[in-house]
């Protein structure tokens, strides 16, 4: 059979990785696929590095707009990244009618909207598992495998960078900063780690994932996020002794008034196998009403496991190629005109449970002053854990867990208890799942 042409824009860390692992196993893809996948041309700046990673087997160029517009390509590769130029290139793509397969997040959390309609009109598919957490196959798993189910939450850890840092402070007590550093040095944090380190990297994967599980349009800009570069070492330490894990996941829950979607560091009982997902590897918890709990755990990033799902893709593409669009599973697994635009709840109607820790004087009665301002709240305190002061000082720490209740209630008593005169400074506030 005719093999399938592909054009590949982008040569970079994952770019080279779907080169080499494309040609290693083409017999194998090839005997899957039912006909051969071909890259004929690659794009990027630096054609040093594409002939150096390609051996000069292929079509190189620097203009990656020639490359959406040759006729003899069938599907476009798009691994440049961002929101600007990759953008046009996909749109530019779809109107010339090629499929398209990204490991772009970023672009999809953000305009994914418009590029599926864009994809729907024109009868070609976007494919996208490389976008969420690497090689493991969770946007299959989403859109396919749980289809009978009312997908009721997911919790995943989807960030390789926060999650090697969290790790590191928790098995050597080191402060954030010091251990971006080696998280730095090591190849694991970028020069500019802000995507990574204030959750916004988490949140367009969380925000895909939501759009798929609960069939709902992406909503980015709605999504609440909070990172861990102010996350205290002290806290790790107390979570554990409480029983907990820190990490920062990105939730989505279906709720009967809408839909929370966030990333933010949560405490999470050390008992939970995501609980101790380490280094940088990803997890994502789903709970479906049929199946109960899956859990799908692996590599987040890397050139070859994230090769494994650009790959995997473009044989899924390859496979239904010359099908009717109606025949293909949906973009975001339901039906284009079965998307319900449901509301993304504000942080402060979030339901969740909460670690308090406050520094306050040490001195009788302050304990009775805290809890009845708990009470008064109607928020039921789970765990409470009073530290001794130490030698000389005036002040000690409270750690509080507190059961479920409603964020807004939760932000009005620490406001109450802030104002105590016994108090110290800002309390600090995590959130906790039980999962």
């Amino acid at each position: 059979m005719k093999p399938i042409n592909v054009g590949l824009l982008g040569i970079g860390t994952v770019g080279g990785g779907t080169f080499t692992v494309l040609k290693r196993n083409a017999e194998e893809i090839t005997r899957r696929a039912g006909r051969p996948i071909v890259i004929t041309t690659v794009a990027d700046k630096n054609l040093e590095l594409a002939r150096k990673v390609t051996g000069g087997d292929v079509k190189l160029t620097d203009d990656a707009f020639a490359v959406v517009a040759d006729p003899e390509i069938d599907i476009v590769v798009e691994l440049i990244g961002g929101y600007g130029v990759a953008k046009e290139l996909v749109l530019k793509a779809i109107e010339n009618g090629k499929h398209v397969v990204t490991a772009n997040k970023a672009l999809l959390a953000v305009h994914g909207n418009e590029i599926f309609a864009a994809a729907q009109k024109k009868g070609v598919m976007v494919a996208f598992e490389a976008a969420v957490a690497g090689g493991i196959p969770i946007i299959k798993a989403l859109r396919e495998g749980l289809t009978a189910n009312r997908i009721e939450w997911l919790a995943g850890i989807i960030n390789g960078t926060t999650n090697f840092i969290l790790s590191e402070m928790r098995d050597k007590g080191l402060p954030f900063a010091e251990v971006l550093k080696e998280a730095q040095a090591l190849g694991y944090a970028e020069a500019d780690p802000t995507f990574d380190i204030e959750g916004i990297d988490a949140a367009h994967k969380a925000t895909i994932m939501s759009a798929i599980a609960f069939g709902i349009p992406m909503q980015f800009d709605k999504a609440y996020i909070e990172g861990i570069s102010k996350l205290d070492s002290v806290d790790i330490t107390y979570a554990e002794q409480l029983g907990y894990r820190i990490k920062l996941l990105g939730i989505a829950r279906r709720r009967d008034n809408g839909v929370e979607l966030r990333v933010h560091p949560t405490l999470i009982p050390s008992k939970r196998l995501i609980a101790n997902v380490e280094g940088a590897m990803n997890a994502v918890l789903v709970q479906g009403d049929a199946v109960g709990a899956t859990l799908y755990y692996g590599k987040g990033a890397g050139a070859e496991p994230t090769a494994s799902a650009v790959i995997a893709d473009l044989v899924d593409v390859t496979r239904l190629h010359t099908s009717d669009p109606e025949h293909r599973v949906p973009h975001l697994a339901f039906q284009p005109d079965q998307v319900r635009d449901v509301p993304v709840l504000p942080i402060e109607d979030v339901v969740t449970s909460y670690y308090l820790r406050m520094r306050v004087e040490d001195k009788p009665g302050v304990l009775a002053d805290v809890t009845r301002i708990l009470a008064d709240s109607d928020i039921s305190i789970e765990a409470l854990s009073q530290k001794e002061a130490a030698e000389g000082e005036s002040h000690t720490d409270i750690i509080l867990l507190t059961h479920q209740t409603m964020e807004r209630k939760a932000n009005a008593a620490i406001a109450r208890i802030e104002a105590l005169p016994v108090v110290q400074g800002k309390v600090t506030k995590l959130r906790m799942e039980s999962l």
